[in-house]
Formats: structure tokens, C-alpha cells, sequence
């Protein structure tokens, strides 16, 4: 299994009273509110369930371990009680999510609707004429066909939109947008939804980008230029210059940091 592992916290020098909580900031890649929270012991007790209820057993060395380390440090200095939540990861959840692509289970954990641990984990793939076990990189396609998994749901908007036409253009190495294809659905998409009110009546990533890989006219390995070229798309169109959790932008980041670990 390969994994893109959060940064475990740092064990102070020494105890004392005013010694500074272990935030989400301090171990994993969050940013806004989240990231100032301290991680408290009942938010490690939610994500060990999750993964207890999702992947059978809490993993060694994986998310909900280093939220436990943290939390437990956090606890033994006074700065949160054994019962303690973060009013944030309390609202709003945590979760752990599993996607099939291609051979490969990506798992996603997330506290709050932001990302804070990603890993995959290669299943066996027969060809059918040698029999061999295939393990190859996670492709632009099926980086978007991810993303009608995790955030299948959400309404179609511009920044998706951008997003799904720098994928296509990474994937074909052309700028022409193709008739027909998927930044084309996607944008006529985005103009369609901006006219109405009611989400239920948009049109959904899901319908746009399932089966985009049978879509592209060629595709390529997902790396870390092509994710940064959709994030920026993704940003760029975004009112509130953010990306969605699961969304486009997510999906090829996560999609390039796998690929890494894997060639690593």
C-alpha cells in the first residue's frame, strides 16, 4: 500500500502549562478554521470508527492513529478534556470514503469536508492474456472518473467547468476543445445551471464525468504539472478562490501525489 502519510506531531521538549496545542494545521495539509482547531480526543475516537467501519480495522501509522497521538499529547497538557470534540469536526463529521479505479481502492478521510488522509491500495488486475498482475498510474480519466464519485452530487458550476477543460487539455495535449467532449459537456453544463435556482434541477458532475475516460480521445498518467494546471483552473474560476473537497482539482492532486508514491 502506498501512502501519502500526514506529518506526525512533534513531541515538546519539555511539559509545562503554557505549551501550545497540536492543531490540524500542525499535521495535516487544512487550511481555514480547521487548521487552528486543537485535535481532541473524541474527533480521534469518530475517525477510528470510520475506519474501523470502512477498512475493518484502524491502520497502523494512518490517519486516525496520528489524530489519537495528538489528541492524547493535547490531553495529558491540559489544553482539552477526554471528552472533548472540536465544535467544527462535531457539525460537520468525519468521513471515510472508498473509490474503485482501475485495479486500485483510493481511500479518503476527511474531518470537516477537508481532506486529511489519502491512500491507495492496488488490487489485482488479470490480463487476459498472460495473466499477469497490471499496476499501472492513475490517468487523468480515471482521476475524473473518481471525481463523479466523491462529489458526483455537486452541481456543475464554472470552476468545475475550467477545471474538467484543463484536465482534457493536459490529457490531449491540445488546446482545441473537442466537440462533443468532456470540457464541452462541462461547460455547456455550467452555463445551463447558472439559470436555474434549485440544485436538484442542475446538472451534476456525475453525469458529466462518468466513463470519462472512454471520452478522451487519449489520455496520460496524472502528474504533479497536470494537477497544479487544474488546480489553478479551479481556483482562478472559484468566487471564493477555493477548490471543492473531492472535487476536479482534488481528484488530480490526490491522483498525482498516488503516482508519486508509487514510482517513489
Amino acid at each position: 500500500m502506498s501512502q501519502g502519510q500526514p506529518r506526525r506531531p512533534q513531541q515538546p521538549a519539555g511539559q509545562g502549562e503554557n505549551q501550545e496545542p497540536i492543531k490540524y494545521g500542525d499535521v495535516f495539509n487544512v487550511s481555514g478554521e480547521l487548521a487552528n482547531k486543537p485535535i481532541a480526543p473524541q474527533d480521534a475516537a469518530m475517525m477510528q470508527t470510520a475506519e474501523t467501519q470502512v477498512l475493518g480495522q484502524t491502520q497502523k501509522g494512518g490517519t486516525a492513529a496520528v489524530m489519537q497521538s495528538a489528541a492524547t499529547r493535547n490531553e495529558q497538557v491540559g489544553v482539552v478534556g477526554h471528552n472533548d470534540i472540536t465544535d467544527i469536526a462535531g457539525e460537520q463529521g468525519v468521513s471515510v470514503a472508498e473509490t474503485d479505479v482501475a485495479g486500485r481502492r483510493i481511500i479518503t478521510e476527511a474531518v470537516a469536508g477537508q481532506v486529511v488522509g489519502q491512500h491507495v491500495q492496488a488490487t489485482p488486475v488479470m490480463t487476459s492474456q498472460v495473466g499477469a498482475v497490471q499496476q499501472n498510474a492513475i490517468t487523468i480519466g480515471e482521476a475524473l472518473e473518481a471525481t463523479a464519485k466523491t462529489a458526483g452530487d455537486k452541481p456543475v458550476d464554472q470552476s468545475d467547468a475550467a477545471a474538467v477543460q484543463a484536465a482534457e487539455v493536459r490529457a490531449t495535449g491540445s488546446n482545441v476543445i473537442i466537440p462533443g467532449g468532456l470540457a464541452a459537456t462541462a461547460q455547456s453544463a455550467a452555463a445551463h445551471n447558472a439559470t436555474l435556482d434549485r440544485d436538484e434541477e442542475k446538472i451534476k458532475l456525475n453525469q458529466v464525468l462518468t466513463g470519462a475516460t472512454a471520452k478522451l480521445p487519449a489520455d496520460k498518467a496524472v502528474t504533479r504539472q497536470d494537477a497544479e494546471g487544474v488546480v489553478s483552473a479551479e481556483l482562478r474560476n472559484n468566487p471564493n478562490v477555493a477548490t471543492h473537497p473531492g472535487g476536479v482539482a482534488a481528484s488530480m492532486a490526490a491522483a498525482a501525489r498516488l503516482n508519486e508514491n508509487v514510482n517513489a
